[in-house]
C-alpha cells in the first residue's frame, strides 16, 4: 500500500475520513504529515540501503506483535508475506509468542530512582529460529526486544552485537529509527483508538437528537 493513498495512522485506528478524529488530527496537519513522511522514509524509501524492505518488516512485525497491538502486527506482518519466504514469516510469528512479556525491565544508575528497578525476563530467537532468519536478523530481533523491554539496559555491548552480527553503523541507526517510530505509532494508534471510543456515545447521541 503506498503512503500516498492512506494515512497509515488513519488506517490503523480506523479513522475514517469526515470523522471526528478525523477533524482533531486535521488540527495538527503538520504532525500528522511529519508521522506519514516517517512512515513513508523508513518502509518506502527510494533507497533501502543497508537495511532490505523485509528487514524492516520483519523488525516492524516482530515490534508491533510483541507490544501486543493487533491491527499494526496484521499490517507489518502482511508486508513482510510480500517481501518474504513464508518460514520467514512463520518463523517471526512464531518468535512474536516466545517473546511476549511485561515491561519495562532494567535497573537505574544508583541512586534515588533505584526503587524502580525492575528484574525481567531477556529473550533470545530460539535455534531453530535462528537457523531461518540467519545471524543479521536475528540479532536484530533481539536487539529490539532490549529496547522496547529492557531500555534501562541498552549499552555498547548491545550495539557490539549487531556489529558483529554483520550490520553496519548507518543499518543500525535506520532499525534504531525504525524501533522508535513504532513505539510512536502504536501509542499514537492506541490513543485515537481510546479516544474514538469515548467520542462514540456523544456521537450516538447527537444523531439520535
Amino acid at each position: 500500500m503506498s503512503s500516498e493513498t492512506k494515512d497509515i495512522i488513519d488506517l490503523l485506528a480506523g479513522i475514517e475520513a469526515g470523522s471526528s478524529l478525523d477533524g482533531i488530527r486535521a488540527r495538527r496537519l503538520q504532525a500528522r504529515e511529519n508521522a506519514q513522511n516517517s512512515y513513508a522514509a523508513l518502509f518506502e524509501p527510494a533507497d533501502f540501503g543497508d537495511v532490505a524492505a523485509v528487514d524492516r518488516y520483519a523488525v516492524a512485525a516482530f515490534v508491533a506483535g510483541i507490544h501486543g497491538e493487533p491491527a499494526a502486527a496484521g499490517f507489518y506482518t502482511a508486508g513482510l508475506a510480500r517481501t518474504a519466504r513464508a518460514e520467514i514469516v512463520d518463523i517471526v510469528t512464531a518468535e512474536i509468542e516466545r517473546a511476549r512479556t511485561e515491561g519495562p525491565y532494567g535497573a537505574f544508575p544508583a541512586g534515588a530512582l533505584s526503587v524502580e528497578d525492575k528484574d525481567g525476563p531477556g529473550y533470545r530467537v530460539a535455534d531453530a529460529g535462528r537457523d531461518v532468519l540467519g545471524a543479521r536478523l536475528a540479532a536484530v530481533l533481539e536487539h529490539a526486544h532490549l529496547l522496547v523491554f529492557h531500555p534501562r539496559d541498552a549499552s555498547p555491548d548491545a550495539i557490539r552485537a549487531l556489529l558483529e552480527a554483520g550490520w553496519s553503523s548507518d543499518a543500525i541507526v535506520t532499525l534504531s529509527q525504525l524501533v522508535a517510530f513504532l513505539a510512536f505509532q502504536i501509542r499514537m494508534v492506541v490513543g485515537l483508538r481510546t479516544l474514538g471510543a469515548s467520542l462514540a456515545p456523544a456521537n450516538v447521541s447527537a444523531k439520535a437528537g
